[in-house]
């Protein structure tokens, strides 16, 4: 198969202001990035409204959860939400979903939630999966005026990184996001790629495979370190993927060769690094 073209999307969660929020959207779009990505924590702006205002301000930039975890949601509330966000941005909606991030424990009992056992949640996970497909196709070829604007749903983003979540991800996503440990190595990153390629077979070559750069050069912040759970400079020393450093030409080289040799071609990075990355994306983004 031909290497897909890269893209690239910006993290983000939080701003000062709605202005604040929508010129972060306006200025990911202007430097070449093709979605900002909100996730979805008690701590963060709620992801549909966030996700509504970037689009509404935005012409080009896709929108997407990173991720809905399906335990804090009924599947038809997910359904709903996302028919109208598709809709109001005029189709620029890629739907991520998960069975619950670290974490996540904690803050779904704000939600009045139950949050199961890891087979439970993955069951949740693809009862919801389910239901968005059906209703949503439902809705494009029925009589009800809410429709999805892309056909007949709207990109799927399943974050995996076990077996079960592979195997699911695999049957059912258009794009699956690689959620590994920060201290993640090159290795155990070709590792879990083979193990997904394995899983998926034929399919393989339809997923579109993203991973998340969590800090972009050598100058990183103090509390970058609280946020992932371990040193960045231990994980620069161990060259970690999951922080870039280099040059714009070693930077893109890089991510050059995991795209060749392992097929990942869409690259998130945190928010606070999108002008870092800017350069990287202006020669990366498309080819």
């Amino acid at each position: 198969m031909h290497p897909r073209t890269f893209r690239f999307a910006v993290v983000a969660a939080l701003a000062p202001t709605a202005q604040a929020w929508q010129g972060l959207a306006r200025r990911a779009e202007n430097l070449g990035y093709s979605t900002l990505l909100a996730p979805d924590t008690m701590n963060t702006l709620e992801p549909f409204t966030a996700l509504a205002a970037a689009a509404t301000a935005t012409e080009t930039l896709r929108v997407g959860t990173f991720v809905l975890p399906a335990p804090f949601y009924p599947p038809s509330e997910i359904v709903w939400r996302a028919l109208a966000l598709d809709l109001l941005s005029g189709g620029r909606l890629d739907l991520g979903l998960g069975a619950g991030r670290p974490g996540a424990e904690a803050e779904v009992v704000h939600r009045e939630r139950r949050f199961g056992t890891p087979a439970e949640r993955v069951k949740q996970l693809s009862d919801a999966l389910h239901m968005v497909k059906e209703e949503m196709a439902a809705a494009a070829d029925g009589h009800s005026p809410l429709k999805p604007a892309q056909r007949p749903h709207p990109p799927i983003l399943v974050a995996a990184a076990g077996r079960k979540m592979f195997q699911l991800a695999a049957a059912e996503a258009d794009i699956i996001t690689l959620g590994l440990p920060p201290g993640t190595t090159e290795d155990g990153l070709a590792a879990k790629v083979a193990e997904l390629r394995t899983i998926a077979g034929s399919r393989f070559d339809d997923l579109e495979l993203n991973y998340n750069i969590a800090g972009v050069g050598t100058d990183l912040p103090a509390f970058l370190s609280r946020e992932m759970g371990v040193d960045p400079d231990e994980l620069i020393r161990d060259g970690a993927p999951s922080i870039l450093t280099g040059t714009t030409q070693e930077m893109a080289d890089k991510l050059r060769r995991r795209r060749d040799e392992l097929g990942i071609s869409y690259i998130a990075v945190n928010g606070m690094f999108l002008e870092k990355l800017a350069p990287v994306v202006e020669l990366l983004a498309g080819t």
